[in-house]
C-alpha cells in the first residue's frame, strides 16, 4: 500500500513580462530599427515592446537580446 501524498496547490506567485522599451529607449532604437535588425515583423516587435504577449518565443526573445546587446534577465522583470 503505498501512501498518498498531499500536495499544496500555489495560490500566489510572480508574473514576469518582457520589457525591451527601456533598453530600447536608453540606445535610441525605434521599433522599425529593431524589426530591421532581428528580422522579425514590425508587429512581433510591437507585441514585445508592449509587452502585449501571453507567451514567450525563446528565438524571438535570443533575436532581441543579440541586436540589443543585452541577456534575458535584463528584459524579463517580474511584478
Amino acid at each position: 500500500m503505498s501512501k498518498r501524498k498531499d500536495y499544496k496547490e500555489l495560490t500566489t506567485y510572480d508574473i514576469y513580462f518582457v520589457d525591451i522599451k527601456t533598453i530600447m529607449n536608453s540606445k535610441g532604437i525605434s521599433q522599425n530599427i529593431l524589426s530591421k535588425i532581428t528580422g522579425l515583423s514590425i508587429n512581433t516587435i510591437r507585441s514585445y515592446y508592449h509587452s502585449n504577449i501571453k507567451r514567450i518565443d525563446l528565438d524571438v526573445v535570443s533575436r532581441i537580446c543579440k541586436a540589443l546587446n543585452c541577456e534575458i534577465k535584463d528584459i524579463i522583470i517580474s511584478k
